[in-house]
């Protein structure tokens, strides 16, 4: 197996890129903290400016990069990969490293269960413990699909190595076509995880908030359930919002019920932005968007919360700008991983 070694400029720390890793994906299991997000293109989060040495760019017009970064030499993390020994410039941080370090593992597909009529939850085993902190994804190595796909979890770790996806079926999307019509139990998926910097904090008394829209229900579901197991819900409140366009996009509240603490400590909040869309079905709940929803029921206690959120670019989007901008919520209380 090939390895190169990969330096960063005015650091200390080294970098060993190995096997089809891409720079990113190396650094992290280097235990380098290396600045991300969606690891797969779309934020940017992960640019670098390449020094010396030679790549191989995985996907040279990934949106995460503008015109004006290409001039400048810069380039993707999770988008190239080291064929020769490499000097990179970027800046680290600790607060990058997770607190389990991602690895690969081979996975067997054992089968689905719909949870809408376009989101379903695929459930696949590894032969050891499935380690991982609430909130965090995986990336997917899909067979017939060329490259991976970040997908959340939904369950919680455990010691039998379940994993857990819920997924929304994208039209005409590559990925999601490979898994809803043509993955059969005990086909063989390479998981590398965990990913992702939304995990759940247990290190202060907040109560919480989690944020969904979308496919963003996963990692808000696993984020309750571990709330729960951790005992955190003894003592602190959850509060759980949904945004969907209409009402057969709403859901997770099924889901909630099953935890001990729904109806007490833990309350469900729907919102649909277009009920008139769904001839035939009468929606009795609130009307608008998400974020609006949030502000609006949390009200002047926002700023007391934990806030963890996840879902389509525009909402996550919203709600970032209502948080720290509108409401002026410490950022250190907001935790969400972007993707495009």
């Amino acid at each position: 197996m090939v390895e190169y070694n990969i330096s960063i400029y005015d650091h200390d720390a080294s970098i060993r890129q190995s096997g089809h890793d891409t720079i990113l994906r190396a650094a992290l299991r280097s235990s380098v903290g290396y600045p991300y997000e969606c690891n797969s293109g779309g934020c940017g989060s992960c640019k670098f400016e390449l020094l010396e040495g030679e790549i191989e760019n995985l996907w040279p017009d990934a949106p995460g990069l503008t015109p004006r970064d290409r001039r400048k030499n810069m380039h993707l993390a999770c988008q190239a990969r080291a064929s020769s020994d490499l000097c990179i410039k970027v800046r680290t941080s600790t607060e990058y490293l997770a607190p389990v370090k991602p690895k690969r593992r081979m996975a067997r597909y054992l089968g689905s269960a719909d949870i809408t009529h376009d989101i379903r939850e695929f459930h696949f085993i590894t032969a050891e413990a499935a380690e991982f902190s609430p909130g965090q994804f995986a990336m997917l190595d899909i067979p017939g699909v060329g490259t991976s796909r970040a997908y959340s979890m939904s369950n919680i770790a455990n010691a039998e190595g379940e994993w857990h996806f819920q997924i929304r079926r994208l039209s005409n999307g590559k990925a999601t076509g490979q898994l809803f019509d043509h993955l059969a139990p005990g086909a063989q998926v390479e998981i590398d995880t965990p990913y992702g910097l939304a995990w759940l904090r247990e290190d202060n008394a907040r109560d919480i908030v989690c944020v969904a829209g979308g496919s963003g229900l996963a990692p808000m579901i696993s984020i309750a359930r571990g709330a729960s197991a951790a005992g955190m819900l003894e003592t602190r409140k959850l509060h759980f919002f949904y945004g969907g366009r209409t009402p057969q996009d709403i859901c997770g509240e099924a889901l909630l019920r099953e935890l001990p603490e729904y109806g007490q400590q833990i309350e469900y909040h729907g919102i649909v932005s277009q009920p008139e869309q769904m001839s035939g079905e009468v929606w009795n709940g609130e009307v608008g968007f998400v974020h609006e929803l949030v502000q609006r029921d949390l009200n002047a206690k926002i700023r007391d919360y934990e806030f963890y959120f996840a879902g389509p670019p525009p909402m996550t989007q919203a709600l970032q700008e209502m948080l720290m901008v509108k409401c002026q919520v410490p950022y250190t209380q907001i935790h969400f991983d972007r993707f495009f």
